[in-house]
């Protein structure tokens, strides 16, 4: 089976690279279709070819620049008509993203089939991802089958208008290419550590309730304890944040820039706890990630996370309201001070990265739901 996987701006590799990788082991030919990605390195090629055909000059340029986004606009419609011909080659093409889903719905090729993976935009807020859910309803219509990454997501498609048969839910995968990593070194902002330490990790961003985190990490019992703050800032106010953390008791440490994948190993093995205090979400990168090292998370009931906590045979992931600082405090203290229960959560964690979130297990799943569509 020939599949094409499309991610025209980079926005997800690591998880374009590790579903590709695992398509690739079970006996698929797989070709990714993206752009550069400018914040650092990916993974290599592992058993599929990659192809940078989008924004070949644009996304080259600097982030955010103004320039970048000119030259990326008259770039887009070149772009998308060069991977529509390249499309032809495919059995299936699986969409990641689509970067201006509402434009490209008129720019999709009639064939080969074609399957488009919901990230990102699935929040009750439905603010999240480039277009938003509603600008992407013209492109989700002409999908052959949409992926939710939970019952969660399949729920928000439904709400509007994608019809449940035409929705396969195929979770996300632990990144386990991540901590197969050499450890190498902690950055030299988290060098010298001695107490336990919480792990907020990934953009910050103002659903990712950062600010939640540090008010609860204020009224932690355990005042020998750092909280790390391990990210590029995304839309919120680093005044406020640290300000937050200046009123805690105990050390609050800032990396605040994005962290390129070798120095993963080193800040998640060092990590006594991760926290998701989200305000909002429908999955996570940074849950897998957290999996995928066996670490005890503590996270909020919010989309998709209360099935990952139901995945194994007892509590996968301790949970919390969204937005109540003192349950987040509580839990936190509750994992940071009982070994025990640490050691289960980790068990579990562990036991779901290799089960039911491992990529194999999710490329079988999507090569089922191909085989389901090009049947038809």
């Amino acid at each position: 089976m020939r599949v094409q996987i499309v991610d025209p701006s980079a926005q997800t590799p690591p998880f374009d690279r590790a579903l590709a990788a695992a398509l690739a082991r079970a006996g698929a030919d797989v070709e990714l279709v993206t752009s550069s990605f400018v914040h650092g390195e990916v993974a290599e090629p592992a058993g599929y070819r990659a192809s940078e055909m989008f924004y070949p000059r644009s996304s080259r340029m600097r982030s955010g620049s103004v320039a970048r986004r000119a030259l990326g606009l008259a770039e887009h419609i070149p772009s998308m008509l060069r991977a529509r011909s390249r499309a032809s080659g495919a059995d299936i093409v699986h969409y990641q993203w689509l970067t201006l889903p509402a434009i490209d719905a008129a720019l999709l090729p009639k064939a080969p089939a074609k399957v488009w993976t919901a990230h990102g935009f699935l929040r009750a807020s439905g603010s999240g991802g480039p277009g938003g859910l509603r600008a992407s309803l013209k492109a989700l219509e002409r999908m052959d089958a949409v992926i939710a990454l939970s019952e969660y997501g399949a729920v928000r498609l439904a709400e509007v208008g994608i019809a449940r048969e035409r929705v396969e839910v195929i979770p996300h995968g632990a990144f386990d290419y991540l901590a197969q990593l050499p450890e190498g070194k902690l950055p030299p902002e988290l060098e010298g550590v001695h107490g336990p330490v919480v792990l907020l990790f990934g953009l910050i961003r103002p659903y990712k309730g950062a600010d939640v985190l540090l008010r609860a990490f204020a009224e932690l019992g355990s005042k020998d304890a750092e909280l790390w703050i391990v990210g590029r800032p995304l839309g919120v106010d680093m005044a406020v944040l640290r300000a937050l953390a200046q009123a805690a008791p105990g050390r609050v440490r800032f990396v605040d820039r994005f962290v390129v994948d070798s120095e993963i190993p080193a800040i998640m093995r060092r990590a006594d706890v991760v926290a998701l205090p989200y305000r909002d979400a429908e999955q996570s990168g940074v849950l897998y990630t957290a999996l995928a090292f066996g670490k005890a998370i503590v996270a909020t009931s919010v989309g998709g996370f209360e099935e990952v906590a139901r995945a194994g045979d007892g509590e996968t992931i301790r949970l919390v309201p969204p937005g109540d600082e003192a349950a987040l405090a509580g839990a936190l203290d509750a994992v940071l001070g009982d070994p025990a229960e640490r050691g289960r959560l980790q068990s579990a964690a562990s036991a779901a990265a290799s089960g039911p979130y491992s990529w194999d297990a999710v490329a079988q799943k999507t090569l089922a739901l191909y085989d389901r569509i090009l049947a038809r």
